[in-house]
């Protein structure tokens, strides 16, 4: 963005997602300088790049919150769509080197740009640069990824650091030999603290919906919504509580046998009742 008039002798502009001012006259003139003069701070042109900034940071964010939707579903995604929102920087930082998969699913790379012509290019685990034009393409979870290791070791060769957590990403599979019968998981409760309210404000730090006295993720794992569930206490409950039980819903409100809960709702469940354990509150004396 461009220095814009501001008043007599300073240029304002948006740097590095901040205000900052120049002046145009005098020793100075030319130079940034290291804070806003006093006689800028509530100029008209200040108040729009301020209002401006926090409208950047708030579509940074929901570009972040869609793409990680769409990769926490492994929705496909149309790839005409990718490349439009490509020139978009904070499209752009979302998606850039995200693992994508195009028609073939053994098939995966780290996603780097995009053609002139609309193909996605992409970094396969050779280190070969090839274009997908696919009609569309899915962010995979990394549950779904049986290369996960290969391309976290590769993902470190290059130096790759995701916007979007993906590959890094922590993951919980389901282990066979399940109660059919079961329908909960209590690894993660018991996990204490001092008031439902501050169990309830961890649960929504980390993206997360409160409703009544669960916590709870929704997520789409082959085609169906499953909802996974912690308990956290009553609503209006003052005194200390501990994390509950892990359980799953599919889209009619039927509690899922065990065996039923497919990779991604499942390892997204475990993912959010092992992140509220983690917030527990630990006695003096006694191991994490």
């Amino acid at each position: 963005m461009g220095w814009l008039s501001a008043g007599d002798g300073y240029e304002v502009a948006l740097v590095e997602g901040r205000v900052a001012a120049r002046a145009t006259k005098g020793r100075a003139a030319g130079r940034q300088l290291k804070s806003l003069p006093r006689a800028l701070k509530d100029h008209p042109e200040v108040d729009r790049l301020r209002r401006f900034a926090e409208w950047l940071d708030r579509h940074a964010a929901s570009c972040v919150a869609q793409v990680d939707a769409w990769m926490v579903s492994s929705l496909p995604v149309p790839t005409g769509l990718l490349a439009r929102v490509w020139p978009d920087e904070a499209w752009q930082s979302a998606l850039r080197d995200l693992v994508v998969i195009g028609d073939d699913p053994d098939e995966a790379g780290f996603l780097r740009g995009v053609t002139d012509s609309g193909e996605l290019k992409v970094v396969d685990l050779d280190g070969e640069t090839v274009r997908l034009s696919a009609s569309t393409v899915t962010l995979p979870h990394p549950v779904t990824l049986p290369d996960l290791d290969d391309l976290r070791e590769f993902a470190a060769e290059l130096g790759i650091v995701q916007r979007v957590e993906q590959i890094h990403r922590a993951v919980w599979r389901r282990p066979a030999g399940l109660d059919p019968k079961a329908t909960q998981v209590g690894e993660f409760s018991g996990g204490s603290y001092r008031s439902r309210f501050a169990l309830a404000a961890r649960a929504t730090s980390l993206g997360y919906r409160v409703c009544g006295g669960y916590a709870t993720a929704r997520v789409r794992d082959a085609g169906s919504t499953v909802e996974a569930s912690v308990w956290i206490g009553e609503p209006y409950w003052e005194d200390a509580v501990s994390t509950g039980t892990l359980t799953w819903r599919d889209g009619d409100g039927r509690a899922l046998p065990l065996p039923e809960v497919g990779p991604v709702a499942w390892s997204e469940g475990m993912r959010m009742a092992a992140a509220l354990y983690a917030g527990r509150v630990i006695e003096e004396g006694k191991s994490a």
